[in-house]
């Protein structure tokens, strides 16, 4: 059973850090692209990152560029997003998702969702 598992979330103040993971099973992961999205209330879902399975080249979104990084432990299966200095509009829930191979850009056609995890930034 293909399965994205994503942790890590919950509430942090602004300016302080958080680490999402997303655990994959099921599938070679080595051999897909896993991309974070993310979904704020009243808004639209929006890609965050994304990093290939190919050759580990990562994308970031303009708003989190510099604040947010990407990497994967192909070993343990799992991908993490080093969220720093982090801002109340960031506050969303966070999605992992696979892509086979290549990220191709942002947001590259999913084959498969994980299920999410909360991110409440507020004092």
């Amino acid at each position: 059973q293909l399965q994205l598992v994503e942790s890590g979330g919950g509430l942090v103040q602004p300016g302080r850090s958080l680490r999402l993971s997303c655990a994959g099973s099921g599938f070679t992961f080595r051999d897909y692209a896993i991309a974070w999205f993310r979904q704020a209330p009243g808004k639209e879902r929006e890609g965050v990152s994304c990093i290939s399975g190919a050759d580990g080249t990562t994308y970031y979104a303009d708003s989190v560029q510099g604040r947010f990084t990407i990497s994967r432990d192909n070993a343990k299966a799992t991908v993490y997003l080093q969220m720093n200095s982090v801002k109340p509009d960031d506050t969303a829930v966070y999605y992992c998702a696979a892509a086979y191979y290549y990220c191709s850009g942002l947001e590259p056609p999913v084959d498969f969702w994980g299920k999410g995890t909360l991110v409440t930034v507020s004092l």
